[in-house]
């Protein structure tokens, strides 16, 4: 039978989108018609779990959390009787492996539980920062080639239905709760956004804002409204960097990655930062693709005998 899946996608600089796009790709590829909706601050034409056999969540960490999109999309989400749960899986990014980040599913599981949902794979992405420091091209395009090689395996895992979960952490719903501060402090630090003379009035991050927080006034000049997320995808961006993001200002990341042919060889200040972390999340993911890979190439022969 044919089958449908939705993934409610919030991504600011698009990290997340990428994750979510590969997921599209592999479940098209095993028939399953795929929609990526889009998460911003409009929710008129969002499609409801109750159309779809699979139902995903997307979206990058901020502050040990979801992003407010993600919190108000599940408001709207449908309730399911008991002993009718819907399944559903999440997928998050980034910049850090650290366990305490897996505590961001707590607060959303624990809403959509009461609505009938039941959580049955979840998985977590490392993508370079847009905001705290830059990462080399080089190791940004390192995260994305993990990445897009994990995703195509834990789709598959979603499609089989193997169930997968992250590690728990201590305190994890009170450390969640408590870092949701976030949600209204990143809405008044974006009223202290300011745009340099230097702009260029390209309106890029007018059109890149996922929930439509600049505009123009009428004089022509930028404007900030008073719903900023702190995605930074304005900054990051900018295409001549004029974008002050107020008191977080001195963790402006400007300019886009280089995921394709990265220059080799350059230093960062930050090398040392995570460095356990990393190495073990690069060390778990590669032995995870290589026991598949091996599993495929191993299932593949026997096939042909």
């Amino acid at each position: 039978m044919y089958k449908k899946a939705v993934i409610y996608c919030f991504s600011g600089t698009g990290n997340t989108l990428k994750a979510a796009k590969e997921y599209k790709k592999i479940f098209e590829e095993n028939n399953v018609e795929t929609y990526i909706f889009n998460v911003g601050d409009n929710f008129d034409d969002m499609p409801s779990p109750k159309d779809y056999d699979y139902v995903g969540i997307a979206y990058p960490i901020h502050g040990f959390n979801a992003p407010y999109p993600i919190f108000d999309l599940i408001k709207l989400f449908p309730k399911f009787d008991k002993a009718d749960r819907k399944k559903i899986f999440i997928i998050k990014t980034s910049g850090e492996p650290l366990t305490i980040n897996n505590i961001s599913s707590y607060p959303l599981m624990s809403r959509l539980n009461n609505k009938g949902y039941i959580l049955t794979n979840e998985y977590h992405y490392i993508m370079p920062y847009n905001i705290l420091f830059r990462h080399t091209d080089e190791f940004a395009a390192k995260m994305w080639k993990t990445a897009k090689a994990l995703c195509v395996i834990e789709a598959n895992e979603i499609l089989s239905e193997k169930e997968s979960y992250l590690k728990k952490f201590p305190l994890g719903r009170l450390i969640a709760f408590l870092f949701r501060i976030e949600h209204p402090a990143m809405k008044i630090n974006g009223n202290l956004f300011r745009v340099k003379k230097i702009c260029t009035h390209c309106n890029l991050c007018i059109k890149k804002c996922p929930v439509n927080n600049i505009y123009n006034d009428e004089k022509g000049n930028i404007k900030f409204k008073n719903k900023c997320v702190m995605c930074t995808s304005c900054a990051f961006r900018c295409p001549v960097d004029a974008i002050n993001i107020g008191i977080l200002n001195f963790w402006r990341v400007n300019g886009v990655y280089k995921f394709e042919n990265p220059p080799l060889g350059l230093k960062s200040k930050h090398e040392n930062y995570c460095k356990k972390a990393y190495d073990r999340y690069f060390d778990n993911a590669d032995k995870k693709i290589h026991f598949y890979s091996d599993n495929a190439e191993e299932e593949y022969k026997q096939k042909s005998y």
